[in-house]
């Protein structure tokens, strides 16, 4: 058999192998974190998208609408008030052919699109006047397509007019279509109003072509655009299914009731030069729909608004594209990397607190990305945050309560708690392992113990130990120190682990000083009980040690080994050939800042091969300003 070597013992015991698993959950938690940021940027499809997304899209639309008008665009609308004066809908067509000569003789537009089906035919003379104006002048029919998979029937109902003939684009397929009678289908520019809601209802975007039977056909409002305009390409391939803008909602537009063009009322240069729509908003009619801005909206407000959404493309007027995918997605791997590596450090509600602080900044970010960018994931890294506050959190939460039973279990006994909550708060893996740390260590005994307790009862000397060692123990602990062990009528303690402390000798300093103070009140108490006097003996010196977990399998205990711990001890012994209750090395005044030294001399002392300088220090001394340094104060006083 092979001997197991240190390395693979130590990868194999209970902690080690704990703290590996640990790791792979970590690991495994992160990576699925990084996949969801990246994934939730592309869920879902052009014409369904992921919904969560659109909740979130449709307010930051509201937020940033205005209700600017668009000068480019004229709304006829065949309201309830024109029903009223020239009777209920189907007009006859002679009055749709007057409407149409209307706006492009004059009030001349630019260019007039009906957003109104005619499948069946009409009066001959209005019928044949409006196939006249749609084959030779600027007048944009309509046609709609079906998308549905599932009717049982492919819909086909009036005759389709001429398709695109410019280069294949991307396109949706339709699986059907409601066109208008063969009367009208020899229309040079005919538009799709045809589209498909998401899943919520809610209108967002529309197919720019839509393809039939391997021809392609462009919505309404592009087939306006490019039957006024000798510019037909919008400056960039856009998707299948193009979102609308909805940067203006039903109020911005120049809205004009159909009378009032039949009538020629109002002013014509209003409407010159304008690409006008033409449809209704007549709850009898029933176009209405819903949009991220309201659930009630005439569906001539969204051709106006997807009208807008081309000519803005066309002109160039839209704000600059922004990779929003990728932005949406760095942000959430930023997050996740963030707090992964934070999580192990802070406690359960804080680490609550920063996902909810890092998913209120991300909102304003969205926002200000979703103008540049309408197709990214506005949720994807709330998702992300939702996943870490779902399963991250709560795992460290149950790694940091495990973690914090041990400790306590180890340490409540004999380390102050703020150094227990410090060290729960920290990221090492075992605050217990012992470690290479600079101390500064303070022993303490009774001066003439055997003395005191030999006269006295069994119960009155534990109390008089009790008491005492009560004495020394308040300070150590007020003070952030860490007790060693108890020494019979004394105790060993130390600062500077299990947590390193910049101001240890200091510390250590200010709990001999207390120490002090209360062992004299102690003896005063005991004197006007007519008890011999007490005097505590304290030596203290600070270093380099050792200090952990040290035992063995049956039994351990946390605490500091090193030359400066021995040196603490001697220097204990030392006091009682001095006056002084307090004897402290040289390595402690080095590095103690606040408290004033009385230079003692040197001594050998036992088990020193050199000899050792000595310091006292007055416990009721007033402390030096902490810019005052130790060797300046070293040799001062009496």
């Amino acid at each position: 058999m092979h001997a197991e070597t240190p390395a693979a013992h130590a990868i194999n015991t209970p902690p080690a192998r704990a703290r590996l698993l640990q790791g792979k959950v970590r690991y495994c938690i992160t990576v699925i974190a990084l996949l969801l940021a990246v994934l939730t940027q592309w869920l879902g499809t052009d014409s369904q998208p992921f919904a969560p997304n659109e909740w979130l899209r449709d307010q930051l639309i509201a937020l940033h609408n205005t209700d600017a008008a668009d000068p480019r665009i004229l709304v006829v609308d065949i309201d309830e008030a024109s029903l009223t004066a020239l009777g209920p809908w189907p007009w006859p067509r002679d009055r749709l052919a007057d409407l149409a000569e209307i706006l492009l003789t004059r009030y001349s537009a630019n260019g007039v699109a009906f957003d109104i089906l005619l499948p069946e035919a009409g009066s001959p003379d209005g019928d044949q006047r409006l196939a006249l104006l749609a084959q030779h002048s600027s007048l944009v029919l309509a046609q709609s397509f079906d998308y549905s998979t599932t009717r049982p029937q492919p819909l086909r109902e009036g005759q389709l007019a001429a398709p695109y003939r410019g280069p294949a684009p991307a396109a949706v397929p339709a699986t059907g279509y409601l066109a208008n009678h063969a009367g009208l289908a020899q229309a040079r520019h005919v538009g799709n109003i045809g589209f498909i809601p998401d899943a919520d209802g809610a209108l967002r975007r529309l197919p720019l072509y839509t393809s039939f039977e391997g021809n392609y056909y462009p919505t309404l409002t592009l087939a306006l655009i490019q039957c006024c305009n000798k510019k037909t390409d919008l400056p960039a391939i856009q998707p299948a299914w193009m979102r609308i803008d909805y940067q203006r909602d039903w109020s911005a537009y120049t809205v004009v009731s159909a009378a009032d063009i039949l009538a020629q009322r109002i002013d014509p240069a209003s409407a010159s030069e304008r690409l006008v729509l033409v449809g209704s908003s007549s709850l009898g009619i029933g176009d209405r729909v819903t949009t991220p801005l309201a659930a009630n909206r005439p569906g001539l407000g969204v051709q106006a608004a997807f009208l807008s959404t081309l000519l803005d493309w066309q002109s160039g007027s839209r704000a600059p594209r922004w990779p929003g995918r990728w932005l949406a997605a760095a942000y959430a791997l930023a997050t996740v990397l963030g707090l992964t590596l934070a999580l192990p450090r802070l406690a359960a509600i804080t680490s609550v607190t920063l996902l909810a602080l890092c998913s209120l900044l991300w909102l304003p970010l969205a926002y200000l990305i979703s103008i540049h960018d309408a197709e990214f994931a506005t949720t994807g890294p709330l998702f992300t945050n939702l996943f870490l506050l779902a399963v991250a959190v709560p795992y460290q939460w149950q790694l940091t309560q495990r973690r914090s039973r041990h400790l306590l279990d180890t340490l409540r006994q004999y380390v102050a708690p703020s150094v227990v909550t410090e060290l729960l708060r920290s990221d090492l893996a075992d605050p217990l392992q012992p470690r290479a740390l600079d101390v500064t260590t303070l022993i303490a005994d009774m001066e003439g113990y055997t003395t005191q307790v030999e006269s006295l009862p069994v119960e009155a000397a534990a109390t008089l130990t009790r008491d005492f060692l009560d004495c020394l123990t308040g300070p150590v602990i007020s003070h952030q120190g860490t007790l060693d062990k108890y020494t019979g009528d004394g105790l060993v303690a130390f600062w500077g682990a299990p947590l390193p402390q910049q101001e240890h000798a200091d510390l250590a300093m200010d709990a001999a000083c207390a120490i002090v103070r209360r062992v004299q009140e102690f003896s005063r108490q005991r004197v006007a009980a007519g008890y011999p006097p007490l005097r505590v003996r304290i030596g203290i010196e600070s270093g380099p040690a050792m200090a952990g977990d040290f035992g063995t399998s049956f039994r351990s205990i946390y605490t500091a080994v090193g030359d400066s711990v021995n040196t603490a001890a001697r220097l204990e012994q030392a006091a009682r050939e001095f006056p002084h209750d307090i004897i402290v090395g040289a390595g402690t005044v080095a590095r103690a800042r606040r408290h004033r030294f009385t230079l003692l001399g040197e001594r050998r002392l036992r088990g020193k091969e050199h000899l050792t300088t000595l310091y006292t220090t007055d416990p009721s001394m007033t402390v030096a300003s902490p810019d005052t340094s130790a060797q300046q104060q070293a040799g001062t006083g009496t």
